[in-house]
């Protein structure tokens, strides 16, 4: 690998020989521990000599300025808008919770699949994220953990921030075995969503590492789904729940199921028995979560009350179900709220769509 403009996450152990060429063999191993374990930047690493921190930190650059970082007011939820070294930028999104500290990274800048009630589909697609790049956001937001008075582990990573995981899947599985081997976060608390790239499933069926897979589904007909998620034109449900049964015989890992709740559009009495016949068939657990509002949607979020509704009439047609908490929606840190401050289009835009969407079946329901 070469090592000219690369960043710092992005050099593994064979680019760090390279430019730790004429320092003791130690050294390596000093620096990759000060990075992945302590997540300490090259400067702060004090176990190397002064001279070679300096050098690190010329030589291998970060690859995210940070430009804004907003908290929620209990600060449980911390979001980071970070720019590249291209002016591409991206979004990263911290939650603590009592069990656990969860990161939600970002695999691309933008998102090429449309999907008009995400304000990152809105912006459309700028460019894939380095491995590094990905890397790294994890590595921030542990540090970030690490600070204050009580100190917390991130022990979960979610691949559920801006862009499509399976559209950049050979920079996003390295950073999945980096995040993996290096930083030491179990592969089961790792998990992969996607759209419903049926491709992707099938590589990552095939990778040893038992990850979680989590799809975005929010509609379980082909003629509602083609609207909300334009990908399923290409890749339809029947041809994504024989690959998501395939990824399930050979990994034994849970498939969760994504539901954007949504008024009037896939919250109705025939939306719950198709989503509940999918589960029966894939055992797949279903995340109900509450839409939230992006400048470019017209449509609005179910309500609770009907939220609670979908889900009792789920657990009656014997589906496991659960309703996501929304977290950091007063920052736009919620699902579906990472936009990196692209513009969207007008609501004017999207009304043909959401009529379409209206006039699917079951809509009299």
């Amino acid at each position: 690998m070469s090592t000219e403009s690369l960043s710092l996450f992005d050099a593994d152990r064979e680019a760090l020989t390279t430019i730790l060429d004429g320092e003791p063999r130690y050294r390596l191993d000093q620096l990759w521990k000060g990075l992945y374990v302590d997540f300490a930047e090259p400067k702060d690493i004090t176990s190397l000599p002064a001279s070679l921190r300096t050098r690190l930190s010329e030589t291998l650059p970060s690859a995210l300025e940070m430009v804004t970082e907003s908290a929620t007011a209990d600060g449980n939820t911390v979001k980071w808008l970070w720019r590249l070294p291209d002016g591409a930028s991206v979004e990263t999104v911290l939650m603590h919770y009592p069990d656990r500290s969860t990161v939600c990274v970002s695999t691309q800048a933008g998102c090429a699949m449309a999907c008009g009630f995400c304000a990152t589909g809105q912006g459309g697609f700028e460019r894939n994220l380095t491995v590094g790049e990905i890397v790294e956001q994890v590595v921030r937001a542990a540090r970030r953990a690490n600070e204050g008075p009580t100190p917390r582990r991130v022990s979960n990573i979610v691949f559920m921030g801006m862009g499509e995981p399976m559209a950049n899947y050979d920079r996003m599985i390295g950073a999945v075995h980096r995040i993996h081997g290096d930083i030491g976060i179990s592969a089961r608390h790792l998990t992969i969503s996607t759209v419903g790239i049926i491709p992707g499933i099938r590589r990552l069926t095939d990778e040893p590492l038992p990850v979680n897979l989590a799809v975005s589904l929010h509609a379980a007909n082909d003629e509602l789904r083609d609207e909300l998620v334009p990908i399923n034109r290409r890749y339809p449900l029947a041809d994504l729940y024989d690959a998501c049964e395939d990824y399930l015989k050979v990994k034994n890992r849970r498939l969760s199921f994504e539901w954007a709740m949504i008024a009037d559009v896939n919250d109705r009495p025939s939306d719950a028995r198709e989503l509940a016949a999918a589960t029966r068939r894939l055992r797949a657990h279903v995340n109900l979560i509450p839409l939230n509002d992006t400048p470019g949607w017209p449509t609005t979020g179910s309500s609770p009350a009907k939220v609670k509704e979908f889900a009792d009439q789920l657990l009656d047609l014997g589906a496991n179900v659960t309703v996501r908490a929304n977290r950091g929606t007063d920052i736009d840190a919620a699902c579906g709220q990472l936009r990196a401050n692209h513009n969207g289009p007008t609501v004017t835009e999207v009304p043909a769509r959401i009529e379409r969407i209206r006039r699917s079946p079951g809509s009299t329901d």
